[in-house]
């Protein structure tokens, strides 16, 4: 979401008048909402609201459970209501569940038309991947300059075995994918690894098709810096994790380092959603009591988290094609100036931007030897300065103003 909303942010200055077709959040269900960041869409930018068509709600009452993240990151123990939910999910609603609200957006784009409006490109941006259904047609019925950005993979999106597909469906989500990577003029990635994959399924498209646009960090959310604590070695994690990021290993080279330097004051701080998996690993380490739990806060109050840091954990999940998981979070992480630790596999993308920006360091899920090391020199540079310097080597490259005039360059691309 934060990155569709930092590009609406910055176009019109850079000469791009957006006009954004959304969902009426009456008439949708999410899992957290954040109205803090509407603060960020320019005055003078039309937004139209549209109704949707969804089941989130016959799932609410079908399982007692809240709405699921993605990922169903947030379901925990499922139940057998659950499973038949995610049955239905996986072979009835295809792409998946948010299809409902593909009609009324095209509705909508059909009165701006008939109304005499003309566009001069269309963006969508998924998941949900059904929204690039939505530009496929707006490509067949008008043929305009057409720019698919898919944040993740879509057949291979890490949470697709737990949706029980039978082969009729996954035939025909891999029809729907390919028909997206043939029809549109441009299909933009937020990594490397990603638009591979992706590039892979249609090896006969040209590779101009493809363009990597990372996620970023705006400045205007860092302007007014927080320090890190004096007197506590803390380390936070922000955004969802679940029992897939294989923190275990982790967790316990953390008491370990916690017991070989008692005097030292190191503590663990999540911010947003815990699985109760990360909970009960992090118990099993001895780490409960060094460990605090943060509810979901609204974006601002995010990053003043990460600022009264002195140091940032980042997870990527232990699933097929991770590689090319690189988490929006990593780029605030870079504009918060604190060192990042990374756990996932190696040679990721999210690694190579850390290694890029002297940022931080790496390490594989179970490299217990180069996590023991790492720690006990993050303590010994604490001891030295409470307040561990970063260098900012590369790191505007990142910023969300720079990569969206790269958009205008896909936008203006013929």
């Amino acid at each position: 979401m934060q990155r569709c909303l930092k590009w609406v942010k910055h176009l019109p200055a850079l000469g791009v008048e957006p006009t954004v077709i959304t969902v009426d959040p009456a008439q949708a269900a999410y899992p957290v909402l954040d109205t803090s960041l509407e603060a960020d869409v320019p005055p003078g930018v039309r937004v139209l609201r549209t109704g949707t068509r969804e089941p989130f709600g016959a799932y609410q009452k079908l399982t007692n459970r809240p709405i699921p993240h993605g990922g169903f990151a947030n379901e925990g123990r499922v139940s057998v209501a659950q499973r038949v939910a995610r049955f239905v999910r996986g072979n009835v609603f295809l792409p998946d569940p948010r299809r409902g609200w593909n009609q009324f957006a095209l509705r909508q784009v059909a009165a701006l038309v008939a109304a005499g409006e003309q566009f001069d490109a269309v963006l969508t941006s998924s998941p949900p991947h059904s929204t690039q259904l939505i530009g496929l047609e707006l490509k067949r019925r008008y043929g305009w300059h057409w720019l698919a950005d898919l944040r993740d993979p879509w057949t291979d999106i890490y949470y697709t075995q737990t949706l029980m597909r039978t082969a009729v469906a996954r035939w025909l989500d891999a029809r729907y994918e390919r028909q997206v990577l043939e029809a549109a003029d441009v299909v933009i990635t937020t990594s490397s690894d990603t638009g591979r994959l992706l590039q892979g399924k249609v090896p006969q498209l040209p590779a101009s098709k493809f363009a990597v646009l990372p996620n970023g960090y705006d400045e205007a959310d860092f302007q007014h810096p927080e320090a890190a604590p004096a007197d506590t070695l803390l380390l936070t994690y922000v955004g969802t994790i679940t029992g897939q990021y294989h923190m275990g290993p982790f967790f316990e080279e953390v008491a370990a380092c916690a017991v070989r330097h008692p005097q030292v004051p190191l503590r663990l701080r999540f911010v947003g959603r815990v699985a109760k998996e990360i909970e009960q690993q992090l118990a099993a380490a001895g780490l409960t009591a060094r460990t605090e739990l943060v509810e979901f806060v609204p974006h601002d109050e995010a990053v003043v988290y990460m600022q009264r840091s002195t140091a940032l954990l980042l997870g990527i999940p232990d699933v097929a094609h991770n590689r090319g998981i690189l988490p929006g979070k990593v780029f605030e992480y870079l504009a918060a100036g604190r060192p990042v630790l990374c756990i996932g596999p190696a040679g990721s993308d999210a690694a190579q931007v850390l290694e890029g920006c002297q940022a931080g360091r790496s390490f594989e899920y179970e490299d217990r030897a180069a996590m023991h090391t790492y720690l006990d020199e993050l303590v010994t540079a604490w001891q030295q300065n409470p307040t561990i310097p970063v260098p900012a080597t590369g790191r505007s490259r990142y910023s969300r103003r720079g990569l969206t005039e790269q958009l205008v360059q896909l936008i203006r691309r013929r």
